[in-house]
């Protein structure tokens, strides 16, 4: 009898570490291609912006940097369907439950498409009484171009919005690396575009960003095609499907994301319209140098910590909590080189700027601290919010997004130009505006992770 026990709790622990196995497996062989595709993403981008510089001039692509961060703010319209569908369809795959998977695949891209159509109609109508030129603080003379190019861009990023859908179907589905793989092959297409207009001796804005926008749109929409009719024909979309309760599901969890979404775009987008508005489009040009720089950092943590989030709401619905602990622990372990790495990229961050662009645009090593402060901070906070997202636990994130969002532009537009520190200023009042959060986070997932969690910490 005690043999027959010691059995049964061998196989018991085999089974467990098996699970845990094959999680691990397919998290680091993920990571492995996402690292791929993101090195050869990072250096294609790298190249682009100096070949970009010379194609536009540098006002420009200042505009140009400014318009994509204002078009990425309708970002949020999905009203938070697709993170909600992130969740619903792991939790619905883990249960084998695959005509739920179907149905919440439905409701979101038949919901997502209808509310794409809305405001792409709804700005054309707009466009006709708005002067750009006046938006974009940029010379009377591009008028023309951008009351052409902005109606094309918004029309790409509608179907964008509908068509990016498969890449969370994927990362619901454990394929962590599908994002990397179409950023990679859109990044380097966009090079090839950008390299040949190069050899027309022709700038043109409206060519430019007509171009750049479909890019990313014609290559998801191939990708749709053949998953829906290979890999995910199972969950290819049908308006039967759609219904209110399935809908319900994937919006109630994807509301609040989509209010954290809002927040983080105007936290994170909004730079890019103060500084030109207050400082013009060369302080922008410096500040996404800047950015672009020490966001190494943060791509290569996000690929690290990117596969997680729909691993840990497998985990957590199948209540594997040693797996979770294990995991956030060798996570935290890693970040202890995040700060190392950014005290030798602020070392040689100087060569490397006149390396890369030369010696035409001079990046402020103020600039460059702060951005390496804001860094730390998003890097060290990304731990915690991969965990909380993943169990949907986002109320408390919600409260403090709201709160964040408020207070950074005053202070940015403070620090910026009331204090005189310009755009490292604006850098500064986001770190400001994150403090309470690397706070708050860690506390909640102790409290989730323990089982102690209570009232807004548990919802």
């Amino acid at each position: 009898m005690g043999k027959l026990k010691k059995g049964i709790l061998i196989n018991d622990i085999k089974n467990k570490i098996n699970i845990e196995s094959k999680r691990n497996k397919n998290i680091l062989k993920h990571i492995g291609w996402s690292f791929f595709f993101k090195i050869g993403t990072i250096a294609i981008s790298f190249i682009l912006i100096p070949i970009t510089i010379d194609y536009l001039d540098t006002d420009n692509y200042g505009v140009w940097l400014t318009l994509s961060s204002f078009i990425s703010w309708f970002s949020f319209f999905d009203i938070g369907l697709g993170n909600g569908l992130r969740n619903k369809f792991t939790e619905a795959k883990a249960n084998n439950n695959y005509e739920i998977a179907k149905a919440y695949v439905s409701s979101a891209y038949f919901t997502i498409g209808a509310i794409s159509l809305f405001i792409v109609l709804v700005f054309f109508i707009l466009n006709q009484f708005i002067d750009w030129t006046l938006v974009f603080n940029t010379k009377e003379s591009l008028s023309g171009d951008l009351s052409v190019l902005l109606p094309i861009i918004f029309a790409f990023f509608g179907l964008q919005l509908v068509s990016k859908l498969i890449v969370t179907i994927y990362q619901a589905d454990q394929h962590h690396s599908i994002e990397g793989k179409i950023q990679f092959f859109s990044q380097l297409l966009s090079l090839i575009v950008i390299w040949l207009l190069t050899k027309t001796n022709r700038s043109s804005l409206l060519l430019f960003g007509s171009l750049i926008s479909a890019i990313p749109v014609v290559i998801l929409l191939i990708f749709n095609f053949i998953s829906f009719n290979t890999t995910y024909l199972a969950f290819k979309p049908e308006f039967k499907l759609w219904k209110r309760e399935h809908l319900n599901d994937i919006s109630n969890l994807g509301f609040k994301f989509f209010i954290v979404q809002i927040a983080s775009l105007v936290l994170f987008s909004s730079d890019n319209f103060i500084i030109i508005k207050l400082f013009g489009p060369e302080d922008v040009v410096k500040y996404n140098l800047a950015f672009k720089y020490f966001s190494i950092v943060t791509m290569g943590y996000t690929i690290l910590l990117t596969p997680f989030w729909s691993s840990f709401t497998e985990a957590y619905v199948k209540k594997d909590f040693i797996w979770i602990r294990r995991t956030v622990s060798t996570v935290q372990k890693i970040w202890l080189l995040v700060p190392i790495l950014l005290l030798i990229m602020i070392f040689i961050s100087k060569w490397f700027y006149n390396f890369w662009i030369g010696n035409n645009i001079e990046i402020p090593l103020n600039l460059s601290l702060s951005m390496a402060l804001f860094v730390l901070m998003m890097t060290f906070n990304m731990i915690y919010v991969n965990f909380i997202n993943g169990v949907g636990k986002i109320k408390l994130q919600l409260y403090t997004s709201i709160i964040t969002m408020i207070i950074n532009i005053p202070l940015s537009i403070f620090f910026g130009k009331y204090l005189g520190w310009g755009p490292s200023g604006v850098v500064l009042a986001t770190c400001c505006s994150l403090i309470y959060a690397i706070i708050l986070r860690p506390l909640q997932y102790f409290k989730i992770i323990n089982n102690t969690a209570k009232g807004i910490w548990n919802k």
